[in-house]
């Protein structure tokens, strides 16, 4: 061993009491000192010398070995020089180097730790002590210059810097410093430090400032943890909110957040949002992300322990996000208490980790990139064993995740219903996002492609008079203008949007407003030419499967293939009697292909939709309109804004109601079960 790191941690302290386990960015003084000297390339080996067993603990667990301080030298008078005589002597170690580094330096910066060291071992000094360049006039009390004569004041450039000693680190050599007793002997170097890591902690002022320079200071670390559980204001949003005229709370939020949780919930991560608020833009929020929500809590402390136990979650790899003193409770529960940086004073010195970007500026987005790069990078399988058992996804469509598991897809298909108007288009939007669906879906077709000949030159009677059934096809056919306002609404709205492409320019069409995902519609299944256009987009692909033979099917799938594909049990009958839903088609398409599989429906009511869910339905696409008695051929089978909304509010609680398949005793039973429960030998 040629490098001994000593880390004196005496218990006692008259500044700042136990300051040695005083949390800095939610890490211990003495496990940051501890961290520093392992991470220095040169150092060999860590000893932490202190009289307490909190300390002692601690700094084991940080990876440090521990001499005990006797009583004798663990008062106020003792020295640190002292301390690490003993450790040497109780270690019966002989290094050629030994370095004493203070805990109540927060940020010593590794790599100057093994500059030092490299200055001794090297020859070009016997001890060297960390020092902040300071070019700083100092005085005495009576008024006289000490470091300058105040009749003559050079400029700055003009002068040589001082060091200010910052008690960081001092790099000795062994023999020297049994030889002399102290730190400073033979030729004396200094180690020069910036001054954002130079800030002694002595006093409780000094532990708010490093405190508060924590975030922007330390190197984010991946974060390994099984769960992580926010608040919603202050977090996702920048606790600020914005009624308008109708008394409408609206907030900000992140975009990049949706990502992020999307690549949590993706590696295998559970998510949970906890509010103490109830607000409808909460749930709101949670249903974008595909998350579950806990509202209305008057103590999350409690709720959260409860939701621990009942997923069987170790709280030491759980992260909880919070900024205010209401999430003091929940952060204690947990081995990752976080905070954002413009969080409450309380709440950021309670903190392991204090994020960078604030609430409703990216503050999940941070916090979830760093806890997926903790995860390990998913192993591949063998060929042999990647069909031994069903996929059924998930698939991602742009941040949200489709299949088993995740939250139900729900698609508002406007489809031709908007019949050849923006503004209805635009009112369907409105109708599909206040309802809570995650897309809307429109048709995209050539008439002179798609039309067949014998139909073209068919008189049709339209609301816009008489023409020809090819004429007609083109007077309701959007094109770019109008696709692209299309896009923005949605994007305002918070809606995905995407189209069933009837032929191949359509196909280069909707790739060229860059759509998420291509939907094939039923008609589209036999059509290989089209298929090939849709697999050679890479682009995830929905594909309906209404009037469709298994062996039809087959061939589809054989041109998309299974990695991005999501199928759609259909019947294409308008409107569909409940003796031809079939919905346990659902499963045999599961089975059979190994992909996510949703329900296209196309009945009156609400019924068969949301048994599809309850049969596995990982996604649910319903036409929908403004009046059912509108003109055109799909309005009579569509969902209006009242049965939608009915739907997707009726789907949200089939999902909680699902549940795990678990069985246990859950926290509303403990009551009853002890008042009622009668047990008998």
């Amino acid at each position: 061993m040629r490098v001994l790191a000593v880390v004196p941690a005496r218990g006692g302290s008259a500044g700042v009491p136990l300051k040695n386990l005083a949390l800095v960015g939610g890490v211990p003084l003495v496990t940051r000192a501890v961290r520093a000297c392992l991470a220095a390339e040169l150092v060999d080996q860590v000893v932490v010398s202190t009289d307490h067993d909190g300390i002692a603990a601690t700094a084991r667990e940080a990876g440090a070995l521990i001499v005990e301080r006797p009583a004798d030298l663990s008062g106020a008078t003792a020295s640190s020089e002292s301390a690490v005589l003993h450790a040497l002597d109780a270690l019966g170690a002989d290094p050629e180097v030994v370095v004493l580094v203070q805990c109540t330096s927060a940020f010593i910066d590794p790599e100057d730790l093994s500059a030092a060291v490299r200055k001794v071992l090297d020859g070009e000094a016997d001890s060297v002590v960390s020092g902040l360049p300071t070019h700083e006039f100092l005085w005495t009390a009576a008024g006289a210059g000490v470091n300058h004569d105040p009749a003559v004041r050079p400029r700055r450039q003009d002068r040589e810097p001082q060091f200010r000693e910052n008690g960081a680190f001092y790099v000795m050599r062994a023999s020297g410093f049994r030889e002399h007793g102290h730190r400073f002997f033979g030729r004396t170097a200094v180690q020069p430090v910036p001054p954002q890591h130079a800030i002694e902690v002595d006093e409780p002022g000094d532990l708010e400032l490093v405190r508060a320079l924590a975030p922007f200071i330390d190197r984010p670390e991946p974060i390994d943890v099984d769960a992580v559980i926010t608040d919603f204001d202050g977090v996702h949003t920048d606790d600020r909110a914005y009624v308008d005229s109708d008394g409408r709370e609206m907030v900000l939020v992140s975009r990049s957040d949706g990502m992020g949780v999307s690549l949590l919930r993706r590696s295998g991560v559970k998510v949970l949002i906890m509010s103490t608020e109830h607000n409808p833009v909460v749930a709101a929020r949670a249903r974008k992300l595909g998350v579950p929500v806990l509202q209305g809590l008057a103590d999350k402390r409690t709720v959260l322990r409860d939701w621990l136990h009942i997923e069987g979650l170790d709280p030491a790899r759980v992260a909880y996000v919070g900024n205010d003193v209401n999430d003091l409770g929940p952060m204690a529960e947990v081995g990752w208490p976080v905070a954002t940086p413009d969080a409450h004073p309380r709440v950021r010195a309670a903190a392991r980790v204090v994020l960078t970007r604030n609430g409703g500026s990216g503050a999940v987005r941070e916090l979830c990139d760093r806890v997926v790069a903790a995860r390990p990078e998913p192993q591949a399988q063998p060929a042999a064993a990647v069909r031994t058992r069903p996929r059924f996804g998930p698939v991602a469509i742009g941040d949200t995740l489709v299949g088993d598991g995740e939250p139900v897809y729900v698609i508002g298909e406007i489809g031709i219903n908007h019949n050849g108007d923006l503004d209805i288009a635009r009112r369907l939007i409105d109708v599909a996002a206040d309802a809570g669906c995650q897309a809307v879906k429109f048709q995209k077709r050539t008439p002179a492609i798609c039309v067949p000949e014998e139909q073209k030159g068919q008189i049709r009677q339209t609301p816009w008079g008489e023409m020809t059934y090819l004429e007609y096809k083109e007077r309701t056919e959007f094109g770019r203008d109008e696709y692209a306002e299309i896009a923005k609404h949605c994007a305002d709205r918070g809606l995905h949007w995407f189209a069933s492409p009837w032929d191949v320019p359509s196909v280069e069409f909707l790739e060229e407003m860059d759509v998420l995902v291509h939907k094939v519609a039923s008609a589209g299944v036999a059509d290989h030419q089209l298929l090939r256009a849709l697999a050679a987009t890479g682009k995830p692909v929905i594909l309906s499967t209404g009037m469709s033979t298994l062996s039809e099917i087959d061939a589809a799938v054989e041109i998309l293939g299974t990695d991005r594909l999501i199928m759609m049990h259909a019947t294409s009958t308008y409107p569909l009697p409940p003796e031809e839903a079939n919905l346990r088609t659902i499963t045999t398409l599961k089975e059979r292909y190994g992909v996510p599989v949703g329900y296209s429906g196309h009945e009156r009511g609400l019924q068969i939709s949301l048994a599809a869910v309850t049969l596995g339905a990982v996604c649910v696409e319903r036409h929908i309109t403004l009046d059912r008695t509108m003109w055109g051929s799909d309005h009579a089978a569509s969902l209006e804004p009242a049965g939608l909304e009915h739907l997707v509010r009726d789907i949200r609680i089939i999902e909680q109601a699902m549940g795990d398949g678990v069985k246990r005793v859950f926290p509303g039973e403990e009551a009853p079960k002890a008042r009622l429960r009668r047990v008998t030998a």
